[in-house]
């Protein structure tokens, strides 16, 4: 009787579960990274003398959004509330820190009384500095400029 070998070790890499699972995790980052836009969004207004406030991007900054029809939410945590309710949460967020900056957000058809009766009860909290972020409207030059460069990058394709 004769000792059958064991056939030799496979050298080869199967990938295929590999690709499956990078292709899972594709999806789900796809799905996912829409929604982790922080806070609300509104139709911001535009202007051209804007001013750029990087400060607003960080994680713990007092972002105060006022939409469309006059809902207001603060993050973070993006918490519905009413203007009344302001003065207290942002004295809350507000303590232990160094920066004092609130900036507030508002939706370019949003009621002015409304977006004056949220910095109202922003400067109840005692914070004396607010940053009104807007939409920069590029200026003729750069418009002029980044229809060039399209141009350039369609004549390369």
């Amino acid at each position: 009787m004769e000792k059958k070998k064991a056939p030799p070790p496979v050298a080869d890499i199967n990938v295929t579960p590999m690709v499956d699972v990078m292709l899972v995790l594709l999806i789900i980052f796809m799905v996912i990274t829409p929604m982790l836009t922080k806070g609300t969004s509104v139709d911001l207004v535009r202007t051209h003398h804007d001013t750029a406030m990087q400060a607003a991007d960080k994680e713990d900054a007092v972002l105060i959004a006022v939409t469309r029809n006059g809902s207001i939410f603060l993050s973070p945590g993006n918490i519905k509330m009413t203007s009344d309710q302001l003065p207290e949460k942002v004295r809350d967020l507000l303590t232990n820190k160094t920066d004092r900056m609130v900036y507030v957000k508002a939706d370019m058809r949003a009621k002015y009384s409304v977006v004056e009766d949220v910095i109202d009860n922003i400067r109840a909290a005692g914070v004396d500095q607010i940053g009104l972020i807007t939409e920069a409207i590029p200026d003729a030059k750069r418009q002029a400029q980044l229809q060039q460069e399209q141009q350039q990058q369609q004549q390369v394709k």
